[in-house]
């Protein structure tokens, strides 16, 4: 089985050798039942990334990068690297973040928790689950969020717009997720939506999310109101 982390890229050249390393240090153990490979989403980043990961591809054959012309927001990034991790032969697609606000330890246990899912998701908000460092308003803010997603599209998710997640590829495939309308952050809970009203298993697993360790935010203050606007779309519209 092979499982292929993808992970979009902008201005994060701090990050990319840190987070390659990191995350291949997870390998299985038992390589001829799992091999785990890293694909790189780099939208043209302006401070260089894309050359530090073409540099570590010389000698790390398991990296990968699809290099993108211009941003077009992470919902587009995330449709072209499941594209091109299915073509490079995935059975497991795991998305996470490139400032270590996920923590690659945590790639083994998506894993794991795979069996008997379609899709799992690393939840801030289930037992076990947290966010340290935030200000109460930010916990507050997303806290609420996630009680209007569930409240008005009906799944049952205690974090639906959490980016840390596993896919099986024949899930992909079956909600056809590259007609995905959302362009941003959004992407997270119509990917989830789709998968929930499919009748797909989905498991959450507690994580530890905490702010970045360089670079800077892509977070801005539309992305709860583009969530909203999602949620109401999703559960009113066509």
């Amino acid at each position: 089985m092979k499982a292929i982390v993808v992970i979009p890229t902008y201005d994060e050249r701090d990050n990319v050798k840190k987070m390659a390393d990191a995350v291949l240090q997870r390998q299985s153990s038992n390589p001829e039942t799992q091999t785990l490979e890293l694909l790189f989403v780099d939208d043209n980043s302006p401070d260089g990334t894309g050359d530090v990961i073409e540099e570590m591809m010389k000698t790390e054959p398991r990296i990968h990068c699809l290099h993108r012309e211009k941003k077009e927001g992470l919902g587009r990034a995330y449709v072209a690297g499941f594209q091109k991790a299915i073509e490079l032969g995935a059975d497991l697609v795991i998305q996470m973040d490139c400032d270590f606000s996920h923590d690659p330890k945590d790639v083994p246990r998506l894993i794991e928790a795979m069996e008997g899912a379609d899709l799992v998701i690393g939840s801030r908000y289930v037992p076990g689950g947290d966010t340290p460092g935030w200000p109460f308003k930010r916990r507050l803010i997303s806290r609420a969020g996630g009680i209007f997603i569930r409240t008005v599209t009906g799944m049952p998710l205690r974090d639906p717009t959490g980016g840390f997640k596993c896919w099986r590829v024949s899930t992909l495939k079956k909600i056809d997720f590259t007609t995905v309308g959302s362009k941003g952050y959004s992407f997270q809970l119509e990917m989830n939506h789709r998968t929930w009203k499919a009748g797909s298993a989905i498991k959450e697993i507690p994580i530890v999310f905490t702010d970045r360790v360089a670079g800077y935010s892509k977070i801005t203050p539309g992305i709860a109101t583009e969530s909203i606007k999602i949620a109401l779309k999703l559960r009113f519209g066509k």
